[in-house]
């Protein structure tokens, strides 16, 4: 149920409109493009927003960087990944997927995914979660999910991908809770915060950085209120799990020429079906799929500090650049050339 003030704005009523409960940063529009410029300024010039750099998909189709931020041929599809200035530990996506499929993955960052139009399908866990125009996913850090659409239609929707340091101490400073903490579920149904998120990227866009870190401030603190709690690692104890972690360790070593399943199960002393039982269960998805998205993850690394694409590929195990680029862009939402230019252009 929409909140007392949610007032019309991006698709789905999350978006503000008129001067009571405006937020910072968040201008009126009914319907915004995903493209250069300040999705909230609708008949004025394009621009590129000022502070940041940005990673799109071509809107015209036209694969992109090798396939776009959707991927070859998915017209209309369209994404742009970037860090804002002033936000440090934070990551910003804006995208509008139909065809879109992200395989099982995880983030070492949270993730608040705000939508605000259509519906985004996720596998979280052993569930299948929808999440609309009003509602935000939460996903924590490490924790296996997928995503598509949940309607023909597609969804759109503005994510944050605020790192777990900057959350601990959002959440120490506003309710006194320390250690390790995370989400209880994976979509709330909170039409203001999901403004609050739409606000954070516009006040990133319009270079307003105070108003970016005081809206990301509240509806963090909003979500660890009403959906937050402390979390405790559990301590490998069964012989399973403990193959599993050893498993996990060997394959991060050996990550470019890892060994097979029969191998590594030789080598921990155990079976290979035994060891692909403990590690879906350590872990929620087999080795091999871990493999891929740790791959992606150190691949982002590379990226990060200034590796071409096609040398970080061959560095993490992959066997080319088309190689990385299509794992790549399943799990993070655009390709790795587009989202090293967001990183590295500021």
């Amino acid at each position: 149920m929409a909140s007392a003030d949610a007032e019309n704005g991006d698709a789905g009523g999350t978006g503000p409109a008129g001067a009571r409960g405006r937020l910072p940063g968040a201008g009126p529009k009914a319907r915004e493009p995903i493209g250069r410029g300040d999705p909230g300024r609708a008949g004025q010039t394009a621009r590129r927003p000022r502070g940041h750099s940005v990673a799109e998909g071509d809107r015209s189709g036209a694969p992109a960087d090798g396939g776009g931020a959707g991927g070859p041929g998915r017209a209309g599809e369209r994404a742009r990944y970037w860090q804002p200035a002033g936000l440090p530990g934070v990551d910003l996506l804006h995208a509008h997927y139909v065809r879109k499929s992200f395989s099982r993955h995880t983030h070492e960052s949270f993730v608040f995914a705000a939508i605000t139009e259509g519906v985004e399908a996720f596998h979280y866990g052993s569930d299948l979660v929808r999440a609309g125009p009003g509602q935000i996913a939460l996903v924590n850090p490490d924790t296996p999910h997928t995503g598509h659409a949940g309607v023909p239609e597609g969804w759109t929707y503005r994510t944050i991908y605020p790192d777990a340091e900057l959350i601990r101490a959002i959440a120490d400073d506003t309710i006194a809770l320390r250690g390790d903490v995370g989400f209880t579920t994976p979509v709330v149904d909170d039409p203001y915060a999901a403004r609050l998120v739409v606000g954070v990227h516009r006040a990133a866009e319009e270079g307003n950085a105070l108003a970016a870190d005081s809206l990301l401030r509240l509806v963090t603190a909003r979500m660890l209120r009403s959906h937050g709690g402390r979390t405790t690692p559990l301590t490998p104890r069964a012989a399973g799990a403990r193959d599993a972690a050893r498993a996990r360790a060997l394959l991060e070593e050996r990550m470019a020429e890892p060994p097979t399943l029969e191998r590594l199960a030789a080598e921990l002393g155990t079976s290979p079906f035994a060891l692909l039982r403990a590690f879906r269960a350590a872990y929620g998805m087999p080795p091999h799929t871990w493999l891929t998205d740790a791959r992606v993850r150190r691949a982002r690394g590379l990226l990060d500090a200034g590796t071409p694409p096609a040398e970080a590929a061959v560095i993490v195990g992959f066997t080319d650049q088309s190689h990385l680029s299509r794992h790549f862009t399943r799990s993070v939402g655009v390709p790795p050339g587009a989202y090293q230019r967001a990183r590295t252009a500021r």
